[in-house]
């Protein structure tokens, strides 16, 4: 007498479903409460088998809630359970429920490796780092064309450069001054959130030994370096270091069909943000790096057949890949050794 659930989660209520032998038992919503979720699957479905719900904003809080409580929880790729949950003739929250109920039933889904709470600490760290090194640019930039207006046109400077000069140009115009320094305060006081969050982070990679190796390669950072560790948690997670490029979406979309087969863009799946730094420490090797190495060499000869654009992303998909296979073996990068590094 297996029971199956599925879960719609909201904000504020959460839509259930439950099936057995092959009909729905029952169906009604709740808080958006995972202890009362936990509780409501206990009284009307005491032999749950599976608990299915999509990923979201509050994927990762209800797994490890759910799991605590003893309740079999699923995460399943919200993509593809949207073909599965179109086929109701209306979008409601109980549909949703219903159609994720039945691909429980059936296990018809793809799940979700959700992270700990540790990872994604790094990762909101990350996140909340880049955000304020958004706002600080954005800012200063906007202080910038302020003052052209008036023909004021500020140096080339960051930092305290950048604010001194600005000092020094509204010394004579007072009227502009008083409504550019509250900015320029303002932009301070990012530059000094930024440096806080800054020194939290690379406390973290030199408290983390994985991070560390990491560093060894040539173009990646503290920033890019946690941010993978975060992300991979555990190298067994994946089946070998070559599905690491395509978990990041590094890899080209195919299709064929008949007669048709082609290769498109990358497929753009996964963590935009490591994915986005990763393509930035290409950048790093093919432009500014100057060590000498056989992975920044075959991207060089990419970089001169294919451009710069796609011998990037080959790249950052190579560097996924030898971080990977560096975080399964314990060893620093080999500069005579990092292209084949793959396996």
């Amino acid at each position: 007498m297996k029971q199956f659930i599925g879960l719609d989660v909201s904000m504020n209520e959460t839509a259930v479903s439950i099936r057995q032998d092959g009909k729905r038992v029952w169906r009604g919503k709740c808080p958006s409460e995972p202890r009362l979720v936990a509780a409501l699957i206990r009284k009307r479905a005491p032999h749950a088998e599976r608990v299915v719900f999509e990923t979201g904003p509050l994927s990762v809080w209800f797994y490890h809630a759910l799991t605590a409580e003893g309740v079999s929880a699923i995460c399943i790729d919200a993509r593809h359970a949207k073909a599965a949950l179109d086929m109701a003739p209306n979008k409601t929250d109980a549909n949703d429920a219903d159609g994720l109920a039945h691909l429980a039933e059936i296990g018809f889904y793809r799940e979700v490796r959700v992270k700990g709470f540790d990872s994604m600490l790094i990762r909101t760290l990350v996140t909340a780092r880049r955000q304020l090194l958004k706002m600080r640019l954005q800012m200063s930039n906007q202080i910038r064309g302020l003052m052209k207006t008036f023909g004021l046109l500020v140096p080339k400077g960051a930092g305290s450069v950048f604010e001194r000069n600005v000092r020094e140009l509204l010394r004579d115009d007072m009227k502009l001054a008083r409504i550019i320094l509250p900015m320029l305060r303002a932009w301070g006081g990012i530059r000094l959130r930024v440096a806080e969050l800054s020194k939290q982070l690379n406390g973290m990679a030199r408290e983390d030994e994985r991070c560390r190796l990491l560093t060894s390669v040539p173009g990646v950072g503290t920033v890019t370096a946690t941010a993978f560790v975060a992300a991979v948690e555990d190298p067994a997670n994946f089946r070998n270091s070559r599905a690491v490029g395509a978990w990041v979406g590094l890899t080209t979309r195919r299709f064929q069909s008949g007669e048709v087969d082609y290769d498109g863009h990358i497929s753009r799946r996964g963590d935009n943000r490591l994915r986005s730094l990763l393509y930035e420490a290409a950048a790093v090797i093919l432009n500014r790096s100057r060590a000498a190495n056989t992975l920044r060499s075959w991207a060089l000869e990419l970089k001169e057949r294919l451009g710069f654009k796609r011998a990037a992303v080959a790249l950052a998909r190579k560097l996924a890949v030898i971080m990977h296979a560096m975080l399964k073996t314990g060893e620093l990068f080999d500069p005579q050794a990092g292209v084949r590094a793959t396996s």
